[in-house]
Order: C-alpha cells, then structure tokens, then sequence
C-alpha cells in the first residue's frame, strides 16, 4: 500500500509539475483555454464548432455532453490536435497550441488519449502497451520507464496482469490498461472519447467512480466526451453542454440539473415534463393545474403572458383524486422507484417518478402538485412539443 500511494504522490506531482505555465502562477493559471474556437468542415453548412469558449483549471474533470453530432468530439480532436481550427485560439498549459498562425501537432501537446474502443496493441503485452508512449524515454532512461510504466499499472490496479495480452483481459480492464498508458507519460491533460460506451451497464457503473478516482489521485485535467446524462454528471467536476456546435451551458452538474440555462439543456439533460402556461398573477395556470415558477435569467424581469413550464419527473406529485384533471395510464417498476405515464386532458403524456410505498393502478384519475420552487419558466416556443401524445410516446 506505501508503493501504490507512493506511484500515486509520484504521478501526480510530476503533471503538475508538467502543467505549470511558471512557477510564481501555477495555482492562478487554467491548463486549458480555448477562444472563440471554431472549426467548418463545410463551408456552406453551419459550422461543427462555433466560437467555443471554455477553461479548465488544474485537477478538473469537464464533461462535454450533448446528442450525436452537437460537436463534442469535434471538439475533443480540437483540443488533442488532431484536427486544426478554421478560427479562435487553444492554450494548453500556458502553451499555444493552435492559432491562426501556429499549430502544434498532438505528439508534442503533452495530453494523455483514452479511445472508445481501447486502442491497444493486440500483439502487445499489458506493460508493453503502457510503456508504448514512454519510447523516447527508454532511449535515454531505461530504468524510469520501468518505473513509470510500474506506477500507472498500480494506479489501475493490475499490476499481476502486466504479461498478459489484451484478449486474455476483460473490457473494464483493457479500459484500465487504455488509461494507465495515457497516464504514463504524465501529460497536461488526459482526452476521453466516450470510454465506456462499449461496456456492459454493471461494468461502466463500476468504472464511472474508478475512473473519477483514479484521476483525482493523479491530479491530471481531463476532459471526457459523453452522451451519457448520468455519467456526465457521475464523473465531471464541470458538465459543457454542447447543442449545434454551440455551448448551451457551462456549469457543476447540480447547476446544470437544477437550473437549466435553456429550455434545450431542460430537455437533454433532465428529461423533463414541458407544459404550455399561460400567466395567472404570480403563478402559471396550465391543463394540469396552477403551479408556482421560477424564470430562467434570459426571460428578464417583464414576464410574458405565456410561457413553457418545465417540470421534472420527480418533482411531479400525484394524489388520488376522482375529478382530478390526469389519468394514469401506465406504470413501470424501476427497482427503487415507479415511473408513471399520465395521460393530460389533451390527450398528452406526462411522466412522473414516485416512491413504491404506494402503487397507483392504472385508470386512476389523479391531482397534480409540484414541490416548491421546482418549476422552471421558459419562453414559449414551437420548436419542442408542449407534451407528447400518447402515440409519439411509444415510438
């Protein structure tokens, strides 16, 4: 136990030693910025990336989350290097690494990759594979690649599976070996590529809080790619949601939660209930019932007439009530809890999530009530559906 925590002060002293811009502002100085960054890959179509701003400090995790093709991973390559930005500029560890003028190629970035396949050398052996990235050290210090490729097995916990090959591994261990060789050569930053996507559930619920550990020990930045909601939120320090190119909100995952920046990040993030309402003194009277809201920060202190109410599934309340306005029409068991499919007097769909200490049948006519301050106002829109109809919701 003295080695491995022993591997773990040795790692991580050396990335922050690495990372630093100079010694007089090493805890003032963010390991990454990136400037306006912008990448077309056509120039008649809307850009992949759109003037990007972001920073992240020393030691941080960032999520970069969104849906298929909102440019997160364009993103993520931006960053590695392997690919150039038609405009704005990245700093890595106080280094520029891409400008209008200068461009450095990934070899010389500094950065750790974890891909979402593995990448690893079949005809290699675990050690070989981590030592892979430390070539130009065994030329001059045999000894200390030995050495670092030790720790970083350590670090992952296989250091007993370091002579076997890839196929004779697990995929949460061949996941392990991808980022104890992206951690061996003690780089700025670490760039994950959906790393768990191709594991079984049980597997990546384990590594979520294995991965998030092992780079806290390191003290390493990262930067990880995901359109996993809950794993995003599981394992970032910081969450960017990412929509058309565009960063939708930057924040911890309780802000991002809690208080969406936009009806989009509402919606992708936490699934919501979305009702059309329409002003009522202080509260918003929708088919439902009348709830109380807060307003998000775009709609200003003149509140409109009308508005698009979020609710989340869990903060949706029912009581049995025979001239209530809902009709369950389903529930599902999940485990821990019941999640119930209501059906609106418009004949739109409603989800609600509720404890199993008491089941709700079917056909059950109900009341609705929201926990306080809860309830998130957005501006009206047509570009999402008020509530799905019951059809929609079995696509």
């Amino acid at each position: 136990m003295a080695d491995l925590m022993d591997a773990m002060d040795s790692i991580s002293k050396a990335a922050v030693s690495q990372a630093a811009v100079s010694q007089t502002a090493v805890s003032q100085a963010a390991v990454l910025q990136l400037q306006a960054v912008t990448k077309h890959y056509d120039q008649t179509l809307a850009p992949a990336v759109a003037g990007v701003n972001l920073s992240l400090q020393e030691g941080e995790i960032l999520g970069l989350l969104g849906p298929s093709g909102c440019g997160k991973t364009t993103l993520l390559r931006l960053i590695g290097g392997f690919e150039r930005p038609d405009g704005g500029e990245i700093t890595l560890a106080g280094r520029q690494v891409a400008t209008g003028r200068q461009w450095v190629p990934p070899e010389q970035r500094s950065i750790g990759m974890v891909f979402q396949d593995f990448a690893l050398f079949p005809h290699l052996t675990v050690q070989q594979n981590v030592a892979f990235g430390l070539q130009k050290l065994q030329k001059q210090q045999p000894q200390a690649v030995a050495e670092r490729t030790q720790s970083a097995l350590e670090l992952v916990g296989l250091t007993e599976y370091g002579h076997r090959y890839p196929y004779e591994l697990s995929g949460g261990q061949q996941q392990r070996v991808a980022l104890a060789r992206a951690l061996a050569p003690r780089p700025a930053i670490i760039l994950l590529d959906e790393p768990l996507s191709n594991l079984d559930v049980q597997v990546r619920l384990y590594l979520r809080q294995e991965v998030r550990d092992i780079l806290k020990r390191t003290g390493i930045a990262a930067v990880f790619v995901t359109h996993d909601q809950e794993e995003a939120m599981s394992i970032s320090d910081q969450v960017a949601v990412m929509n058309g190119g565009h960063l939708e909100q930057v924040g911890s995952p309780e802000l991002i939660y809690r208080a969406p920046a936009s009806r989009f990040v509402a919606e992708f993030v936490t699934q919501a209930n979305f009702l059309m309402a329409q002003r009522q003194g202080d509260d918003w009277a929708t088919e439902v019932g009348v709830f109380a809201a807060a307003t998000v920060d775009t709609l200003g202190d003149d509140l409109p007439p009308a508005g698009t109410l979020m609710i989340r599934q869990e903060d949706l309340l029912l009581e049995p009530d025979e001239s209530g306005p809902v009709t369950i029409h389903d529930r599902q068991f999940l485990g821990r809890e019941y999640c119930y499919q209501l059906r609106t007097p418009s004949g739109g769909v409603l989800h609600a999530r509720a404890s199993t200490n008491l089941a709700l049948g079917a056909g059950l006519r109900v009341r609705l009530s929201v926990i306080p301050q809860s309830a998130r106002l957005f501006a009206a829109s047509s570009e999402l559906p008020e509530v799905r109809s019951l059809q929609e919701s079995h696509r």
